[in-house]
């Protein structure tokens, strides 16, 4: 199975880049005759290491999870006090739900209605019905 990295701009806490990359228990030689890895926090202090990533963080992510904190995107906030990923705010009066880390809109969502789906309208703070095939 794949292991993901994320590295993260230490300025600004955004996601720059994902990389696929080594898994966390494996253990390898480096070019200079040092032994890497072993755990998540060895690989990603190596690949923060390299000169290539100067001033990124690296921080594992994970795709195969319904925990949305663990899965990080390009353009993404990294929260280190709640060591989470944190997707874009869809729009600017949605609140983010430090419990299941969804942006949530003002009033939720109406149910649904068959031939149609719901539309966020910024401007009048509302939902509306959008027909599908119109």
């Amino acid at each position: 199975m794949a292991t993901y990295y994320a590295f993260i701009d230490k300025k600004t806490n955004e996601v720059v880049q994902i990389i696929s990359g080594v898994d966390e228990n494996v253990i390898q030689i480096d070019t200079d005759g040092t032994e890497v890895g072993g755990s998540v926090t060895a690989w990603e202090r190596f690949y923060e290491s390299r000169p290539w990533n100067e001033g990124l963080i690296c921080k594992k992510t994970n795709f195969n999870t319904e925990n949305l904190k663990e899965r990080a995107g390009i353009g993404y906030i990294y929260d280190s006090s709640f060591d989470a990923f944190i997707s874009p705010r869809p729009f600017p009066s949605w609140k983010l739900n430090y419990e299941t880390f969804e942006w949530q809109a003002p009033i939720p969502m109406p149910n649904k209605i068959e031939g149609f789906y719901w539309q966020w309208s910024e401007i009048n703070q509302e939902w509306i019905a959008v027909e599908i095939n119109g």
